[in-house]
């Protein structure tokens, strides 16, 4: 009986992660190059690091204002999303409601046409039908965590929807024999066993939004711009400034690592929770 070979998978996953990582080091390459070295012969192995590009980076008032605009934007969006769509999914799967699978699929809907298209309806919305006074929702975070609400919010439905079907409605009817009330019974059972699969809508909303420039280069001009669509200030007549692009790029990969790395545990669970039933 011949035995597999044990050092092929090794072999194969090496390749895969070379493969998908070395965009990311090739970014940091570039991150850390002074501007005449970009031109120059490429070359892979770093034997210097120009660390000024993270210097003016770091210590540009405007930028810093931009990534702390993306963090509130995002992680607003991504707290209103979850909980919204956790509610959603509690009430369209616990409830005897009519059309609730017409409403599932009307849901998916609002993600099937791009972005794009919703540019301008979203642009007369906030600038001309939510004002109040001088108070509008253009250039503000509230209005982007709401204009980035109705594309999540689909998303989180969809995710959340497997998770909270997959929890046995017995458990619902043994505590309302004990007399809790539906609100209760969301809190004490559904949301503790469902936490796995809100970690991973959490998260994937929250990258969702902190990645998104579409929206945010056309529905922000100062105040709620953010980090992503400060990129293209360095995209001028006169050049471009590819070094500081990149280390811009490479700091937004920061965060976004640190959400993964305190979440990581319940992603596969997350994904896989009310997947098989029986």
């Amino acid at each position: 009986m011949k035995t597999k070979n044990p050092w092929l998978p090794v072999l194969l996953w090496t390749l895969i992660s070379f493969v998908t990582l070395f965009p990311i080091y090739w970014l940091f390459v570039i991150s850390v190059k002074q501007p005449f070295d970009l031109f120059s012969t490429p070359d892979v192995i770093l034997r210097s690091f120009f660390w000024k590009n993270y210097q003016d980076v770091l210590t540009n008032p405007t930028l810093r204002g931009y990534m702390l605009n993306s963090l509130i934007i995002s992680s607003g969006n991504a707290l209103l999303v979850t909980t919204l769509g956790f509610l959603a999914c509690y009430a369209l799967t616990r409830f005897d409601l009519a059309g609730k699978e017409s409403i599932f699929f009307w849901t998916i809907t609002n993600r099937m046409a791009p972005p794009a298209v919703f540019l301008l309806p979203l642009f007369l919305l906030l600038t001309q039908v939510y004002r109040i006074g001088d108070f509008s929702l253009a250039d503000s975070k509230l209005g982007m965590i709401l204009v980035y609400c109705s594309f999540n919010l689909p998303f989180a439905i969809w995710t959340l929807r497997p998770t909270v079907e997959g929890i046995p409605k017995e458990l619902d009817e043994a505590a309302y024999m004990d007399g809790a009330s539906p609100w209760t019974v969301l809190y004490d059972i559904i949301f503790p066993l469902a936490r796995p699969g809100l970690a991973v809508t959490l998260i994937l909303t929250w990258v969702f939004a902190w990645n998104e420039y579409l929206l945010a280069a056309t529905l922000t001009n100062f105040h709620a711009r953010t980090l992503t669509t400060g990129l293209s200030e360095y995209v001028t007549t006169t050049g471009t400034a590819w070094g500081i692009m990149a280390a811009i790029s490479m700091l937004t990969l920061v965060p976004a690592l640190i959400v993964f790395s305190v979440v990581q545990r319940h992603i596969v669970a997350g994904l896989t929770f009310g997947a098989v039933k029986g």
